[in-house]
């Protein structure tokens, strides 16, 4: 009688789950965030609310695992982070939903570490210092927010960070200054001048816009959290990334003019215009108390995340803004 041979490892079995869940990975954050792990052949999760938009975003991915969950069902909560090690969460909401915040994470954290999640990095913003005692600002100037959006995203990180501290998952936050780039979209200060500077017309532009401010470019952020999650001295503590420099809207806008040859149209609109406009915008509405940034910015001081993880690389302004306007131009042509 034959022997059958018995299947090869190789043939019988699949490749192991990934360790690392992108919570929240459909915003621009995530896909830089996904990029990085992609450039480094590494196997990662991505958590969302909608399936069809996480395929269209990673489906051609090899290395993506697509999940959806619902953040008020527990068990959907632990399910998206069985057999993961460490979770990056970059959940958004509404901007007039800001008291979703810390609930969210909480739920969320509750059943990372049901699940077994040993890490916990918690993508997060300047909101929770309020107006700085003075610039550059590191990690220790304290939290004294004095908006609803910044009380928010601090009781998010106090959450995280009490979880840490009573020793049930290990937990970091990274802090970014407002940002530009590859996916950007509306999310950005600038969108509206790339915008115009692409397709013409004129660029609606919150000012003022000639003083100081720091952006990060996305496609920067996901090698820094990469590292950051992947170096054990990182938990326990906040960190900053910092932008390329200190350059103001208004530069970056000249920038852009010099790259296309022509001048942009903007019409600037102040905290008063805010206010007028958010009777009929609820985004413009909830800028209103977040208007202290254009005149009293957050400059973000990275020297102590540059100590822990070694140089970090930041595309300088000219280049992102020449990367940006390609690929919306790219966008452009294929909408034709």
């Amino acid at each position: 009688m034959a022997v059958m041979d018995s299947p090869s490892p190789a043939s019988s079995t699949t490749p192991p789950p990934p360790r690392v869940a992108l919570f929240g990975a459909a915003g621009a954050i995530g896909h830089s965030v996904a990029a990085a792990l992609r450039s480094e052949g590494r196997r990662y999760r991505v958590i969302g609310r909608s399936e069809a938009a996480l395929r269209g975003a990673f489906g051609a991915d090899p290395l993506a695992e697509i999940v959806t969950w619902d953040p008020d069902a527990p068990a959907s909560v632990q399910a998206a982070a069985r057999d993961i090690d460490t979770l990056v969460y970059m959940v958004g909401v509404d901007y007039w939903r800001f008291a979703l915040h810390p609930v969210l994470l909480q739920k969320t954290l509750d059943g990372a570490i049901a699940a077994g999640v040993r890490h916990f990095v918690l993508i997060g913003t300047v909101y929770p210092y309020g107006r700085p005692r003075g610039n550059p600002v590191r990690e220790d100037h304290p939290r004294e927010p004095h908006t609803f959006k910044g009380r928010m995203r601090r009781e998010q990180e106090d959450l995280l960070m009490a979880a840490h501290a009573a020793g049930r998952i290990l937990a970091t936050v990274i802090r970014l200054p407002d940002f530009y780039g590859l996916g950007a979209g509306d999310k950005s200060f600038l969108s509206g001048a790339f915008q115009a500077a692409v397709e013409g017309g004129t660029a609606n532009v919150i000012g003022p816009i000639d003083k100081p401010h720091e952006f990060v470019f996305v496609p920067d952020v996901g090698p820094v959290v990469v590292r950051l999650m992947d170096t054990p001295g990182a938990y326990g503590r906040c960190w900053h990334l910092a932008g390329a420099g200190v350059t103001s809207q208004l530069d970056m806008v000249r920038e852009m003019e010099r790259q296309v040859g022509h001048a942009i149209k903007r019409r600037v609109a102040g905290k008063a215009m805010l206010r007028i406009l958010g009777w009929f915008n609820p985004m413009l509405r909830e800028m209103v108390e977040m208007h202290y940034l254009l005149t009293d910015p957050v400059l973000m001081d990275d020297s102590a995340l540059a100590a822990l993880i070694g140089p970090i690389r930041k595309t300088p302004y000219p280049e992102g803004v020449r990367q940006t306007l390609d690929a919306l131009r790219r966008e452009r042509s294929t909408k034709r």
